[in-house]
């Protein structure tokens, strides 16, 4: 069982930075890979970016690729995602998430644990 804390999320000018953060509650962070996930009104939820627990390879949607970063602490139990040249499209719900195999998939269905969310907000 794992726990999912998301922060970090607000308001912010086309063009800023966020920085997001999800704290676990796990005692074996490190052994899981751990995604980022976002979700606007109206549409589906969609992968943003996901790192491995073990490599720390990562995998980014084409949409947000070159502009966010995925990272993570183990000894903070901490996923991080850096978000730069915001653009109004970014607005969304952002859902960190875990699951306990190896790669960083980008299926929303392979997560096993979702936080509740963190509401990014990008004016134009």
């Amino acid at each position: 069982q794992v726990q999912l804390v998301e922060s970090g999320g607000g308001l912010v000018q086309a063009g800023g930075s966020l920085r997001l953060s999800c704290a676990a509650s796990t005692r074996t962070f490190s052994t899981y890979t751990m995604g980022w996930f976002r979700q606007a009104p109206g549409k589906e939820r969609e992968f943003v970016a996901a790192i491995s627990g073990n490599s720390g390879r990562t995998n980014y949607a084409d949409a947000v690729k070159g502009r966010f970063t995925i990272s993570r602490d183990n000894a903070k139990n901490t996923l991080y995602l850096q978000m730069n040249s915001l653009k109004s499209e970014d607005t969304a719900v952002y859902y960190c998430a875990a699951r306990g195999g190896v790669f960083a998939r980008t299926n929303a269905d392979d997560y096993d644990y979702w936080g509740q969310g963190t509401r990014v907000t990008v004016s134009s």
